[in-house]
């Protein structure tokens, strides 16, 4: 598998008319470096489900009729999710993901399994992940950041298509997320109050409906959900 091969599909994302392609053709290129599961959604802000945001889900016994198959705190996803760029992990060489993964239990003969794992990052404030999943997986680093750009280049599709929306259901508002941006920088809730010509009660109310939407501890771990979920920017 080359990474020009790979560049070249995503290049040829641009002209697919519809999203059932988009997503078999974004399949079918994981399928050629040895993918024999996949799985493909954007990943939900805390305490919400991900059926709504899947995408495709092929993976063994597990497949994606918009029944709850999986869930966003699956280790593979999360894995995924917490990561900058694209890798491949290795079992038994990278860090353990943990048995309790419904994704990596479907996954094969344990000590063999391998993963593709993609985090969609270049939409905020959506987000999102691809995952490839086999015994078989071979990809160069070159490879790998070509799988990176394939990935991206299918959600730019999804979207020009209007298949999905950059919201997600939970999102802040305009206003609770500028409260929570200019929190981080330091700013009292009277400095945000003065900033933003409203009382500082106001400024509670939106850092308390950002903080239960993030279902955060305090205002210091609001922020840090906020940044991890992409509803602020520093």
């Amino acid at each position: 598998m080359t990474s020009e091969y790979l560049i070249a599909q995503s290049e040829s994302f641009c002209g697919l008319a519809t999203s059932t392609l988009v997503l078999d053709s974004l399949q079918a290129a994981f399928r050629t470096f040895g993918a024999t599961r996949f799985v493909m959604s954007g990943m939900p802000l805390p305490g919400r489900p991900i059926d709504p945001l899947l995408l495709r889900l092929d993976w063994g016994d597990l497949q994606g009729d918009r029944r709850t198959a999986i869930t966003a705190s699956d280790p593979v996803l999360q894995h995924a999710f917490a990561a900058r760029r694209a890798f491949l992990w290795v079992e038994g060489r990278d860090e353990p993901l943990g048995e309790e993964s419904a994704l990596l239990a479907q996954l094969g003969d344990a000590g063999r399994r391998r993963l593709v794992l993609v985090p969609i990052c270049a939409f905020l404030p959506y987000q999102g992940v691809v995952v490839g999943g086999g015994t078989d997986l071979d990809l160069n680093t070159a490879a790998i950041l070509a799988v990176d750009q394939l990935c991206v280049a299918a959600f730019r599709r999804l979207f020009k298509l209007n298949h999905l929306r950059p919201e997600r259901p939970g999102e802040l508002s305009g206003r609770e997320r500028t409260v929570v941006e200019l929190s981080a920088t330091g700013k009292t809730a009277g400095e945000i109050a003065e900033i933003l010509a409203i009382s500082q009660r106001t400024v509670h109310a939106h850092l308390q409906n950002a903080s239960d939407k993030l279902r955060a501890l305090n205002k210091t771990h609001t922020v840090v959900e906020a940044l991890r979920y992409g509803q602020i920017s520093m």
